[in-house]
């Protein structure tokens, strides 16, 4: 049997607002554990208390994902600053 050997380039990732959309994202998970709080003894009482943990859950490892890629896109636009500094030649 031949292996399968890709016909066509690999696509450029895609690149957004990704500092943003974590951040968006943790304080999205933060707000869902304040407004589950008040409901605590219902979801005790249900065997749900795993709902609220896992928002504080979510929020805390959201703020480890906003060092990482506030880190990340440092390191990039320090590469490309790099880079462009490298690249340009100055006539002797």
């Amino acid at each position: 049997m031949a292996k399968w050997t890709p016909t066509h380039e690999a696509p450029e990732p895609l690149e957004g607002p990704v500092v943003a959309t974590i951040t968006g994202l943790t304080v999205l998970w933060f707000v869902l554990f304040l407004v589950q709080l008040p409901f605590y003894g219902w979801f005790d009482d249900h065997g749900h208390t795993w709902w609220v943990w896992t928002c504080l859950a979510g929020g805390g490892l959201g703020l480890i994902g906003i060092w990482y890629v506030r880190g990340r896109d440092r390191a990039i636009r320090r590469a490309a600053a790099s880079a462009a500094g490298t690249t340009s030649t100055k006539p002797s």
